[in-house]
């Protein structure tokens, strides 16, 4: 498997350089990554990442997630990983994006982000990756951030930060459309 190269940024998201993935997570290098949050009318479609990813296996997560590659545009990766993630595309919009960083001294990693959150409706069957997913459901997303409170241990850590401004979008939109 040919490992990607990932683009190496500031603070203000303007590359800096490049480093191969597994180097920017031992050696904590911020880089840029995206969150994809599909929906299906008021559900959520999440993941639960499969064991044997290189961090944060079998934790709960958004529906897709992972970094542009070297040369290529955060659209174009988001679409990529949409279809060799869950085997299905569709329109998407930027939402927002925020830095973050999680540390995995077990695995010797660190995550240090600059990722984009990009939210759109799907409504079709989405095919899970085995390799990539353990799991995937559509959940209710009342249901989903009561459990999220409830049970924070359970999910990725950029996806405790990335929900709620998902989660205020969602509602700002249900507004919108009411009046």
């Amino acid at each position: 498997m040919r490992e990607d190269r990932l683009i190496l940024v500031d603070l203000h998201d303007r590359e800096i350089g490049q480093e191969m993935k597994m180097q920017a997570h031992q050696k904590g290098l911020l880089h840029r990554a995206f969150s994809v949050f599909l929906f299906d009318g008021d559900r959520l479609w999440i993941q639960k990442r499969a064991a044997g990813k290189y961090h944060s296996g079998g934790l709960w997560a958004n529906t897709c997630c992972s970094h542009p590659r070297a040369g290529e545009s955060l659209e174009q990766a988001v679409h990529r990983r949409l279809q060799q993630e869950v085997g299905a595309d569709c329109p998407v919009q930027h939402l927002t994006s925020f830095v973050y960083r999680a540390d995995f001294p077990r695995q010797g990693l660190s995550e240090y982000e600059l990722d984009h959150i990009f939210i759109g409706q799907y409504a079709g069957v989405l095919t899970p990756n085995p390799e990539e997913i353990e799991e995937l459901r559509a959940v209710p997303v009342e249901e989903l951030a009561k459990d999220m409170r409830e049970n924070p241990a359970r999910y990725a850590p950029w996806f405790l930060t990335a929900f709620p401004m998902v989660y205020a979008a969602y509602h700002a939109e249900r507004r919108e459309a009411a009046q």
